[in-house]
């Protein structure tokens, strides 16, 4: 049987990650698996599950090695729950440990399990780094054969080309076009001006700035390899700085991306854990939130006019639609800064009647937001952005946001990711 008799309330009741580092800095000798642990660890050690079986724990990477086909177990067995617990990994881009939560959350929404975590992690600083395909068939000779000679034979015809690396590639295979080579053509569609992607990402920077100062982060955030803080937030960005910097993806005068309106390539792990409401309540643990809607969706960004990133702007109106709230009935608004530019192109498809109409097939746009509302602790583009781990920090840190704020009722979360998709989510406050 698949459900129980009665669909549950999930709760969060809160997470953990390790510091986001800039990549090739203070974790460039640690990888995937060293990360993750910490920050699970961090869960089990804040929420006292020393020795305690979970249901599920679900957690993935965009950029993995071969050795670690069975990350998310080997991190389990890496930390102090019990290792009766078990544990897969998934793969959804950017969205992976979104992606993570929302299937732990179904689990018990459904009763197959009462508690688990989801969370995700990624390292620049170590690449899986391969030999070309060509150099793989001629060790695969040796391998197969049976003879000595046999073996020895096909090394005759390595070349010096057969040791040249191959590094993982951030360009999408159907276009050859890298995130931000595909967001430029999305600013550029929607219109977005170069000194609106400076403003955003300046905000960014002064609000996580902000809130490291005011102790937020302080209970979500643990130490790791030395590092206490996320080292990419600047405090003293300004507009005017950030203003001087080249374009980084497309070097003519009309190129708006730049390092400094982008998200900086970083290390780092988050994980949150997610219970039935009775479960927590038993082990003395209140719930920060509930995790109440999900939703993906996906654009065809290859031959069709749609933006690489721009899943999230039919994802949030359907789960909208799920929900039966409109866009204006939140109090938070959690939109992932892949870059600056794509938070302006999404809210402005959300305020355009054109997109509205013949593409989400609405009579109306669905209007704009509060941007006082949004991104209130800084987002990916100031704290960094570790692919797979940034849906499981922003929940956690959506969680606690609601807690912290009595008179608040929910929040949305929204997340573009690679290959065209979108992961987005509902969140209100636990009363």
């Amino acid at each position: 049987m698949l459900v129980g008799s009665n669909v549950r309330r999930v709760a969060i009741v809160g997470g953990a990650r390790i510091p986001f580092a800039r990549a090739n800095g203070a974790y460039k000798r640690v990888g995937n698996q060293q990360m993750l642990t910490a920050a699970m660890q961090g869960v089990v050690s804040r929420f006292k599950l020393d020795g305690h079986r979970l249901g599920e724990v679900t957690a993935g990477a965009v950029i993995k090695h071969s050795r670690d086909f069975n990350l998310s177990r080997e991190c389990v067995l890496g930390t102090t729950l019990d290792p009766h617990t078990p544990a897969y990994d998934l793969q959804r881009a950017c969205g992976t440990s979104l992606e993570a939560a929302i299937n732990v959350a179904n689990k018990i929404a459904l009763g197959q399990v009462d508690c688990g975590i989801a969370g995700g992690v990624d390292t620049v600083s170590d690449p899986p780094i391969v030999y070309p395909r060509s150099y793989q068939r001629i060790l695969m000779r040796a391998f197969r054969a049976k003879s000595l000679g046999g073996r020895l034979a096909p090394f005759l015809s390595v070349r010096p080309r057969h040791f040249k690396p191959v590094i993982p590639d951030a360009g999408e295979p159907r276009t050859g076009l890298s995130m931000g080579e595909s967001c430029e053509l999305m600013a550029k569609r929607w219109d977005i001006t170069r000194a609106a992607q400076d403003e955003l990402a300046c905000e960014s920077h002064r609000r996580a700035t902000a809130a490291w100062q005011a102790g937020f982060f302080d209970d979500l955030v643990v130490p790791f390899e030395g590092l206490s803080q996320d080292d990419n937030i600047r405090a003293g960005s300004t507009t005017e700085k950030l203003a001087s910097l080249k374009a980084s993806f497309e070097r003519s005068s009309s190129g708006t991306l730049t390092a400094g309106n982008s998200t900086p390539l970083t290390d780092g792990a988050s994980a949150v854990l997610l219970a039935s409401e009775e479960w927590a309540w038993a082990r003395g643990l209140p719930a920060q939130a509930w995790l109440t809607f999900g939703k993906a969706a996906a654009v065809e960004f290859v031959n069709g006019d749609e933006g690489l990133l721009m899943a999230p702007a039919y994802a949030v109106p359907a789960m909208l639609d799920d929900a039966g709230l409109a866009l204006q009935d939140f109090d938070f608004y959690e939109i992932h800064e892949a870059f600056a530019a794509q938070v302006l192109c999404t809210l402005a498809a959300w305020e355009s009647e054109e997109f509205c109409r013949t593409k989400l097939f609405r009579n109306a746009a669905l209007g704009s937001i509060d941007r006082a509302k949004l991104n209130v602790n800084g987002s990916s583009v100031a704290i960094g952005h570790p692919f797979a781990a940034t849906g499981a920090r922003i929940l956690a840190t959506l969680a606690k946001l609601l807690a912290t704020t009595p008179s608040s009722r929910r929040g949305l979360i929204s997340v573009c990711t690679a290959g065209g998709m979108g992961v987005t989510a509902i969140v209100e406050r636990a009363s």
